[in-house]
């Protein structure tokens, strides 16, 4: 499964979802993690109210199984819940990306907690969002 950071430095979980310039992603099993690429964003990013500076992101982290933050807006998580893709703050600015990683490994390599057993579960797609996808081609 791919898991996403954003971040500002790549080694940190420092960066509110909305805000951010990076995404990292990582591929990530019971075995070990590898970073698969950097997303990155222009434009101005601030917070503003305009909704629309944050599909971009949305649509780049769709595959992702979960996305790591440490502030995101209500509708933003709302979105991505929808898209199936689970936000999860971290504990500080000063979290590491790295230690984040290591400890999801072992996680699944033992019984994860049913957060993350829901987050594993493969995505499907109800009625109104195919019919949203076909509204929006």
């Amino acid at each position: 499964m791919k898991i996403a950071f954003t971040t500002s430095d790549r080694v940190h979980i420092n960066a509110h979802f909305g805000w951010a310039k990076m995404i990292d992603v990582y591929e990530i099993s019971d075995e070990g993690y590898h970073f698969v690429e950097t997303l990155t964003f222009e434009g101005e990013l601030k917070e503003d109210g305009n909704e629309d500076k944050i599909t971009p992101k949305l649509d780049a982290i769709v595959d992702c199984t979960i996305v790591y933050v440490t502030a995101i807006g209500g509708s933003a998580a709302a979105r991505l819940i929808k898209k199936g893709v689970t936000p999860v703050k971290a504990r500080s600015e000063e979290e590491e990306i790295n230690e984040v990683l290591n400890k999801l490994v072992k996680t699944l390599k033992g019984n994860p907690p049913p957060w993350l057993r829901k987050a594993l579960q493969p995505k499907t797609k109800n009625f109104a969002d195919e019919i949203e996808d076909e509204a929006t081609v």
